[in-house]
């Protein structure tokens, strides 16, 4: 017996991962809906080797469905979640809406699978950002190990995080700098992405950090440990799929380089390619599709005590979004609906 699935959102980048990734999975679906807005409604979407027809989510009726999976951002998700909550559906939420609310779990499988059970006081489960969530699966095991102290994480986030018009910008800005007169310019950035890089993603809040950062510090708490001292930079980068880290880990126990490498290649989620030759490291490019997270460059920092550098890379649109969300629904029907 398998379960009754509601992916909201369907026509986005991050819907249709999400229905790759049920279908690649073999989630046990026994019914599924895809939703969107109401100009959406009609639109073919492709499930397997089934395609299904997307309904206007301002008319769908939850009643009767186990789970949604969101990806509508936080504007539609106040109006919509709450009404499938109250109908009995658990929503798996994309958007930052509920990730920092005291009586949601947010949730990454490999990390913290036990904050699940708080899921029934309001009937929502949050996804966190893409970001935090590749960065907490490779902290997770290392902390379990030496206990982190703080860390200072650099990223290079991919355009795809801003979705499709940001995708397009990016290609549209490349092809307008090779030919004169039609060059594009910025609309979803706030400068030119295309050769360059930005160090914004989101507003800027009082203290002269993004709203990106704070998200980093502030999910990497809840999730993992709110002791932990967390300081983040987060850039917007040419590429498109697929978000970097550089992270520098400092520990409260001394943690040898090469025994974080044989913690981290036992760890759930993880693949570790570390060759300390040419191109002995993962990129961007070589993680899109890729269920894991992947981390290279493990090595000893020697201006503190207890330090360790790594090099982290996550296809965004899967660990980030998709693919969590998948696992937090796997999660959820192995643990509390018991069908499939």
């Amino acid at each position: 017996m398998g379960y009754k699935i509601v992916v909201a959102g369907a026509t986005g980048n991050v819907g249709r991962e999400m229905l790759n990734i049920l279908d690649e999975r073999q989630f046990p679906v026994d019914e599924i809906a895809v939703l969107a807005s109401r100009r959406s409604q009609g639109s073919e979407i492709s499930f397997g080797d089934k395609t299904l027809k997307c309904q206007d989510i301002e008319q769908f009726d939850f009643t009767g469905w186990d789970m949604a999976l969101f990806a509508i951002g936080s504007d539609a998700t106040k109006l919509h979640a709450p009404r499938a909550a109250k109908a009995g559906c658990v929503v798996i939420d994309n958007s930052s809406l509920y990730r920092m609310d005291p009586d949601v779990p947010l949730v990454v499988p490999e990390v913290n699978p036990d904050a699940i059970e708080g899921y029934a006081k309001k009937n929502i489960i949050a996804n966190p950002n893409c970001s935090t969530a590749q960065m907490v699966v490779a902290l997770k095991p290392l902390h379990d190990r030496a206990r982190i102290r703080r860390v200072v994480v650099s990223t290079y986030q991919s355009v795809s995080g801003g979705g499709s018009e940001a995708m397009d910008e990016l290609w549209d800005q490349t092809k307008g700098l090779y030919v004169p007169g039609q060059e594009v310019e910025p609309k979803t950035f706030p400068k030119q992405i295309a050769f360059n890089v930005i160090p914004q993603i989101d507003v800027f809040m009082e203290d002269g950090a993004t709203r990106e950062e704070w998200k980093m510090v502030a999910e990497t708490k809840k999730i993992l440990d709110r002791q932990i001292k967390v300081t983040a930079t987060c850039v917007r980068v040419p590429v498109f799929v697929g978000h970097s880290e550089a992270i520098n880990i400092e520990f409260e126990d001394f943690l040898d380089e090469d025994e974080a490498r044989d913690i981290l290649r036992e760890a759930p989620g993880i693949m570790v390619v570390d060759k300390r030759e040419p191109g002995g490291y993962v990129t961007p490019v070589e993680c899109v599709g890729d269920f894991a997270t992947f981390v290279s460059r493990i090595r000893q920092d020697s201006t503190i005590e207890n330090g360790l550098n790594l090099w982290c890379v996550s296809d965004n649109l899967r660990k980030g979004a998709a693919l969590n969300t998948v696992q937090i629904a796997e999660l959820l029907g192995k643990r509390v609906l018991k069908k499939g």
